[in-house]
């Protein structure tokens, strides 16, 4: 796996690899619901380095279901040590495990953008089929960005879609530099936004992010 991963990928560890991380913390074999993950095969996702993971290792993240604490585990695992790595899943596919309340504006938000991903409790939901969504839930999404067609309308089209809907629209536009706060880019061309990348963050200017520019 040589080409680097992006921030929200979700992974699926080997059973060696699962192995060598509870070797390395020995706290997690003592999680029974850490050992019942691996052995379901359930993903894992990509997250932004911290300052005590190893050079060379990839730092990924297990979030636990409320009815376990809604805790956040870090896992660190050596390229080796994956067999599988894919996107977050699509809004389309994850719709049939959200609430009926949500599908309206589900509905708006892929005629809106067909590619847009979901990254947050809705996904886990999906993906491995244990209760993540609360009637608190928001929706996180992921809105990526091709080309500068739709990138000075999407942040107006998205915020008129969040003024209706029954729950909070949280998530990135993602383009060429990283993904932004989708609120931030609601701004005027000259407003400084944050832009989180895979090495980490920066500012820029809003008008320079639609434009596809690094800086």
């Amino acid at each position: 796996m040589a080409e680097a991963l992006q921030r929200h990928t979700m992974v699926t560890a080997s059973a060696t690899g699962w192995a060598a991380a509870m070797s390395r913390n020995p706290a997690l074999a003592s999680e029974p619901i850490i050992e019942g993950w691996a052995r379901a095969g359930r993903p894992l996702v990509v997250r932004r380095p911290a300052c005590n993971d190893l050079a060379g290792m990839i730092p990924l993240g297990l979030p636990l279901p409320p009815s376990h604490g809604k805790r956040r585990i870090a896992v660190a695992l050596a390229p080796g040590e994956l067999i599988t790595h894919a996107p977050p899943p699509l809004l389309a596919d994850a719709a049939t495990s959200a609430p009926a309340s949500w599908r309206q504006t589900i509905d708006l938000l892929v005629r809106l953008l067909p590619e847009t991903r979901t990254f947050g409790s809705l996904a886990w939901q999906h993906l491995t089929g244990l209760p993540y969504l609360s009637d608190g839930s928001d929706l996180d999404l992921l809105w990526p960005l091709s080309s500068a067609r739709h990138a000075n309308t999407l942040p107006s089209d998205i915020a008129r879609i969040a003024e209706t809907a029954p729950m909070r629209l949280d998530g990135e536009i993602v383009y060429h530099a990283g993904g932004v706060q989708w609120r931030e880019l609601t701004g005027a061309d000259e407003d400084e936004v944050l832009v989180k990348g895979a090495a980490g963050v920066h500012v820029t200017m809003r008008a320079a992010f639609l434009a596809g520019g690094a800086s």
